[in-house]
Parts: C-alpha cells; sequence; structure tokens
C-alpha cells in the first residue's frame, strides 16, 4: 500500500507505517485502519467528535460508580487501562455502511494524511460522498475534501460527456446519499445536453454482433457511428437500469432527436436482456436479471421508445423482432407487443426470412410459427405505406418466402394460408412463381385435404402472372386440381401467341429497316465507284456487305424457329381444346384419372419443392419436346 499505508497479511486491516504508534482503530464495513487520531481529528469534524467522545470515556474523572464504591472504581480503570496497553489504542471508531467502502475511506484517510490522491470520474463521486459523512467541510479545515471533490466534478467531469457516464455509473451504490447531494442530476442533466448537440447522422447501431465485455470491449463498429470515435454509446449500456430510464426522460424533455433515443433505448435492451441477440453464443453472466427483472425492465424500453417512425435498417428491425420474441416468452403485456409490432410494420421491407420465422409460445396456437403475428405485422405494414412500390415488392417477395417455409407445417390450415396469401395487393408481385412455389409446398405437405380445400389454396395464383417455364412445370404438376391445370394451359398458349407475335414483329422490323438502308444507299461496283456517279468512297464496304448477309441468316433461323413454335402452339390448343370439353365433367370424374380418361398427352412431373427455381429441371425437356415437334 502506497502513501504510508500497508495491509496486514494475518487479517482484513491496515495499518499506517510512518513508525508512530497507532492510537485510533476505524472500522470501515468490516475492515479495520489502524491509524492516528490527530491527521483525522484536524480534517473530519465526524471523527474529530467521535474519537473526543471515545476518550472521554476513559477520563478517570468521568469514570463514576453509581455504587459510590471506590474498589469498584479502581477495578474498572485498571481494566481500561490494561485494555488500552494491550491493544496500544485509546479509542475504536466504527461505520457499518461506509459510502463506497473501504477503498474509498482509505482514500479519504490519505487526504487526511496530506497525501495526493488522483480523482477521477469514478472515484469522485464516492469521495464526495464519504467527505460528506465524515463532515471534512470548508468551515472546519480549510480546502477540504468537500470543496476538492466540488471543483473537480464540475470543472471537470461535467465538461465530458465519457467522464459524465462514468460518474453515474459510480452512483448505482450510492444510493440515496448521492441523490441527495445532487450528483446524479447533474450527471444526467450533462448527459442529456451534450447529447443534443449532437449531429444525429453521427448515431447508428452496430453492424456486428459481437458483445463487449464489462470493461468496455470491442465496439469497433459502434465506435466508428459515434462522434469523434468515442465509445460513450457503448458505455452507456453499463449504467443501471433506474438511472438509465432516468436518463432517457431527461433526454425526451430536451426534445432530442428520436432516432438517438430509439438508438440508445435498443442497444441497452440488446445487452442488458438476454434473448435479444440471437447472434449471441457467449455464455450469460451468472449474475443476469431475474425473469421478472427482464420482463419489467423490457416493458420500460418498450413504453418509452418515440411513437415516431425513426430508423430504417436491417439491424433495427431484427432487433425489435428480438425484443417482440423475448416479450413472447417473458409473456409480455399485449400493449407491448402492438408497440413493437407497429415498428416493425414500418419498416418490414428491411426483414429477413430469418426474422419471420418465430415459434409460436400460445397454447391456442397449434402451429409451429407465429403466423397471427406476421399478418399483424404485414397488416401495419399496408396501414403505414406510403407510394412505396419498390418496399412493397420486397415484402412479397418476403412473405412468398415465409409461406414456403410455413406450408410444411402439418398444423396449418388451408384458411390460414389462404388469408396469409392473399393479403397482399396485386401489384405486390410482379410473378407469381414464389407464390406457386409455397401452393406446390403446401399441397404436397397435406395430401389428406379435401378437394375444395385444394382448389382453394390453389385459387391464390394469378396465372396470368406465372412465367411460360412455371406454366410448363403447373400444367403438369399431378398434385395441382384438374380446374387450376386448365387455367394454366390456357394461359400458357395466350403467353406463347404473344411470344411468336412479338418475336416476328421484331424480326419483321429489323427485314424492314435492313431494306429500306438498302434502297437509301447508293450502289458500290466491285471498284469502289456508285452507280450514280464516278466518286472513290471509303474502303470498308466488304464489311459491310458481310454484315447485312450475317443478318438476313438470322431472320432465316428466327422464322424457322417460329415455324416450329406455331406447331406447338397448334398442339397446345387441341390439348386445351380437349380439356375445356371435360371441364363439364369435373365434378362427376375423379382428379385421379382425368388425365388418363381425357386423353391428354404431356408427361407427368413433380415439382422439386426445395430448389430455389422449380422451373429449371424443365428446360431441359422442353428443349426435347421441341426438337421432337420438328
Amino acid at each position: 500500500m502506497s502513501a504510508g499505508m500497508a495491509t496486514n497479511s494475518k487479517g482484513q486491516a491496515w495499518f499506517c507505517t510512518t513508525g508512530l504508534p497507532s492510537d485510533v482503530v476505524v472500522d470501515v464495513n468490516g475492515m479495520t485502519f489502524h491509524l492516528h487520531k490527530f491527521p483525522l481529528m484536524a480534517k473530519s469534524k465526524k471523527l474529530h467528535e467521535l474519537i473526543t467522545e471515545q476518550e472521554a470515556k476513559f477520563t478517570p474523572d468521568t469514570v463514576t460508580d453509581e455504587r459510590n464504591s471506590e474498589n469498584e472504581e479502581k477495578e474498572e480503570i485498571q481494566a481500561a487501562a490494561a485494555v488500552a496497553e494491550e491493544d496500544e489504542l485509546y479509542c475504536q471508531v466504527r461505520f457499518s455502511d461506509f459510502p463506497g467502502g473501504p477503498e474509498t475511506f482509505e482514500m479519504a484517510a490519505m487526504f487526511c494524511y496530506a497525501v495526493k490522491i488522483e480523482l477521477s470520474s469514478s472515484n469522485v463521486a464516492p469521495l464526495r460522498c464519504a467527505s460528506e459523512v465524515l463532515e471534512m467541510t470548508e468551515e472546519f479545515c480549510e480546502d477540504n475534501l468537500i470543496s476538492k471533490t466540488e471543483r473537480f466534478f464540475s470543472q471537470t467531469v461535467l465538461q465530458s460527456l465519457r467522464d459524465s457516464i462514468e460518474a453515474l455509473k459510480s452512483c448505482e451504490c450510492l444510493m440515496p446519499l448521492v441523490e441527495s447531494l445532487g450528483i446524479v442530476e447533474k450527471c444526467i442533466d450533462s448527459i442529456a445536453t451534450k447529447v443534443s448537440a449532437m449531429d444525429p447522422s453521427l448515431f447508428s447501431l452496430p453492424d456486428n454482433e459481437a458483445t463487449p465485455s464489462a470493461g468496455g470491449g470491442n465496439m469497433g463498429a459502434t465506435t466508428r457511428s459515434t462522434a469523434g470515435g468515442d465509445r460513450w454509446l457503448d458505455e452507456l449500456t453499463f449504467v443501471s437500469s433506474p438511472l438509465f430510464i432516468r436518463l432517457i426522460i431527461a433526454m425526451k424533455s430536451q426534445n432530442l432527436n428520436h432516432e438517438i433515443i430509439e438508438n440508445c433505448l435498443l442497444l441497452y435492451a440488446k445487452k442488458r436482456i438476454p434473448g435479444i441477440n440471437r447472434t449471441n453464443r457467449k455464455p450469460l453472466p451468472s449474475s443476469k436479471p431475474s425473469e421478472i427483472e427482464q420482463k419489467e425492465l423490457l416493458e420500460t424500453i418498450i413504453t418509452n421508445l418515440p411513437e415516431q417512425n425513426c430508423t430504417r435498417s436491417s439491424t433495427t428491425v431484427k432487433l425489435f423482432f428480438g425484443m417482440l420474441r423475448t416479450s413472447n416468452i417473458l409473456n409480455a403485456s399485449d400493449d407491448c407487443k402492438s408497440i413493437l409490432e407497429k415498428k416493425i410494420g414500418s419498416q418490414f421491407e428491411h426483414a429477413t426470412l430469418d426474422d419471420l420465422l418465430m415459434p409460436s409460445y400460445s397454447y391456442l396456437s397449434e402451429t409451429l410459427y407465429d403466423v397471427d403475428c406476421v399478418q399483424r405485422i404485414l397488416a401495419q405494414f399496408l396501414d403505414s405505406m406510403e407510394d412505396r412500390t419498390s418496399a412493397l415488392m420486397l415484402v412479397g417477395k418476403l412473405i412468398d418466402g415465409y409461406l414456403s417455409e410455413i406450408a410444411l407445417d402439418a398444423n396449418l390450415k388451408p384458411d390460414k394460408f389462404f388469408e396469409l396469401a392473399v393479403a397482399l395487393p396485386e401489384q405486390a408481385r410482379v410473378y407469381d412463381d414464389g407464390l406457386y412455389r409455397s401452393v406446390d409446398v403446401y399441397i404436397k405437405a397435406h395430401p389428406w385435404i379435401t378437394e375444395s380445400d385444394r382448389e382453394k389454396v390453389s385459387g391464390v395464383l394469378d396465372c396470368r402472372k406465372l412465367t411460360l417455364e412455371a406454366c410448363t412445370h403447373a400444367a403438369q404438376n399431378e398434385r395441382l386440381p384438374l380446374r387450376a391445370v386448365v387455367q394454366v394451359l390456357f394461359f400458357e398458349q395466350l403467353q406463347l401467341r404473344h411470344a411468336i407475335a412479338g418475336t416476328l414483329m421484331s424480326a419483321d422490323m429489323a427485314m424492314a429497316m435492313a431494306h429500306s438502308d438498302s434502297d437509301k444507299s447508293p450502289t458500290t461496283t466491285r471498284h469502289g465507284v456508285t452507280e450514280h456517279d464516278e466518286t472513290v468512297v471509303t474502303t470498308g464496304d466488304d464489311d459491310d456487305d458481310v454484315t447485312w448477309r450475317a443478318a438476313v441468316r438470322e431472320n432465316q433461323v428466327l422464322r424457322l424457329g417460329m415455324d416450329t413454335m406455331r406447331t406447338r402452339v397448334h398442339e397446345l390448343e387441341r390439348e386445351c381444346t380437349t380439356m375445356k370439353k371435360a371441364i363439364e365433367k369435373i365434378d362427376k370424374v375423379g382428379s385421379d384419372g382425368w388425365r388418363k380418361k381425357f386423353g391428354c398427352k404431356f408427361k407427368t412431373q413433380v415439382c422439386d419443392s426445395h430448389e430455389p427455381t422449380v422451373v429449371e429441371t424443365r428446360k431441359g425437356r422442353r428443349t426435347h419436346r421441341t426438337h421432337s415437334s420438328r
């Protein structure tokens, strides 16, 4: 121990090493300090009073005997003198709940011994409280500890955002004394004022998912996203929950930017509530809060979220989903869940499929995933959507992927699948290929559903929005109801007609332009002289002639391909005519035997529902059929 103080190796005791015998023992929270009374009495009014009181008890003039027995009086005086001589002390002082504990008292004692102490943002609040308990006022001694700590606190700590947060963190174990001294309020006001003066564009949640240690840890992303590389936003997460909420309320009272407040709350929830961060695989600390404490903290954080829509990013949405998932586990209030669903719905386009796959924790639901929650979030998105076509298309793709995942759930009812599939408006999907894949997965995973349910599920498809490849696959998918297959065949025929017409039109326009250019340009002889005059022209005519001839050959090949496509269209028309005639007899004939009964010529194919594109495997077969038709 420095500054003339050393620890006794035999127990929890501190001894002064100045060479003088100790004449006072101070017990601080179970640790004893063997000191000299005069330095302590010179600085601390409280210790002066306690030591003086102790000395008075051992003065012979004050020792009285109620029974006026001289012999007993002499025995008591002798016993007291023996104890003093044995322990080499005269009095004892005890502090059972000293602010800051033995470490803080040690620094106060060193100050009394005129030893220089280093004040910091982490020890100034405990020392200020200790000096208040010891009554180390300016009236009792000039330039005392109270005035010294007050100056350092106001002139140094409150001038720095990071130091103010560090001082606020140290106040947790000093309640309620630190509150009565105004230190907490001053720290909170300083933090809120300095944050409100910052540029909101400097604030963003870290993209990385690493959780730093209690000592500050590695928060590179946070460091880069905050002002001047300062890690104050990360350090704020180590402030105790009551003080942190008071700080948020103070920020709101100063009309602080809503985005900053939201980011502070989200980061605090991520670091203080286990389970919100899915990717954090580190073991939880043994001193983690109880479920009741976690629930209270989570509900407090959610209710303090700004109502306004703030940051729109995948990181923010992921944290909101984590909080919603934890709310279900901790059985938080329905109001809190509604707040989170509204927050997610306002930026639903930034969500991922992994975010949506939330397990169902309700005993009333039979499904594996919480489909009802996703429906509510989608409804919030559609209500808040303001001419965001690109966002709507992203959500449409997201919902189609979600439908494909939940379609494998045996407990998912056809009505629930249908409701979620048709919840999106028509413009959310350019093509229905993704929706077709989810329908195929559902019918394959639920072979026991009735024919009417199969038609209802497949009825979510708009066959006009299926690509030609998807139409080809669906036309050969024997799991689909007959009515759906007929519709697919009909629109496949329309698509082929439009494709042929468009291709032929393009070819005709190209030929017309080529002939037009040929007629307008003067004819060049082999010697480079035109038929109209004898002027010599530049070289390069051979290249133009080759290019024109190549275009003619390509157009001829294209027309040959169109003839082949016409043949295929005629075949499809014949098949479609047969199918239309059979439609009237669908109710009388079972779906298993319709192909055989009505003589459909295409082969049966099974859709591989787990491939990213359901029609990739059909390209080779279509090419083979095209050559066969020739």
